[in-house]
């Protein structure tokens, strides 16, 4: 049986990563690769649960990391790790990577807390690939201005959204070998080029 690979989605709200999850399973597919395609929070039944919770219910931000990492603690032992050792390739929409990002750089909370939790939740498990779309906070604003219903990270002021997308960068910077930028104020067209050439590097 041939290794499954851990693909992961990440950016600000508004950076349009979503649009491409589709594409990038249908690609890998046609490579004849079986794919789980999946979303933090959420995920399994009960994170799903939680994701109702942690987008729309005010919190302390501790309480708020603690319930991150325990939807992706079940969200590891009931899909992304069952998928992987089947030889599956899991898509994941959000990782890790997006609480350092929201709760450590958009919140505030000490990073050091966070390393803990991560080592303490998936001390083995990092993604193979992190997909990084890029966007400037001010296209991110028009982007969101188009939805109807926004989650109370989504409704957070431009100074939130400056340090977590700051601190995605910084994460790519601290592990270049899993992350690729993507720049998504490319058109699709370019965009879906460029996600056809790192499938194909894979």
């Amino acid at each position: 049986m041939s290794a499954g690979k851990f693909i992961t989605f990440e950016g600000i709200d508004g950076a349009g990563k979503s649009t491409h999850i589709a594409f990038v399973a249908d690609l890998l597919r046609q490579r004849g690769k079986h794919v789980v395609t999946t979303r933090e929070p959420g995920g399994t039944a009960l994170g799903e649960s939680l994701r109702e919770l942690l987008l729309h219910e005010k919190m302390h931000l501790e309480t708020e990391a603690l319930l991150m990492f325990g939807a992706r603690r079940e969200h590891l032992a009931q899909v992304i790790d069952p998928a992987l050792a089947r030889g599956d390739w899991v898509i994941s929409d959000r990782f890790t990577d997006a609480t350092f990002a929201y709760q450590g750089g958009g919140r505030k909370l000490d990073r050091a807390k966070l390393e803990v939790l991560e080592k303490w939740v998936h001390p083995h498990r990092q993604p193979d690939l992190t997909l990084l779309f890029d966007v400037p906070l001010e296209v991110a604003r028009m982007r969101l201005d188009t939805t109807r219903h926004l989650d109370k990270f989504e409704r957070e002021k431009a100074e939130f959204f400056t340090a977590t997308r700051a601190e995605y960068l910084r994460r790519a910077e601290q592990f270049p070998l899993r992350f690729r930028i993507i720049d998504s104020t490319l058109p699709i067209p370019d965009v879906h080029k460029k996600l056809e050439e790192i499938v194909a590097s894979l």
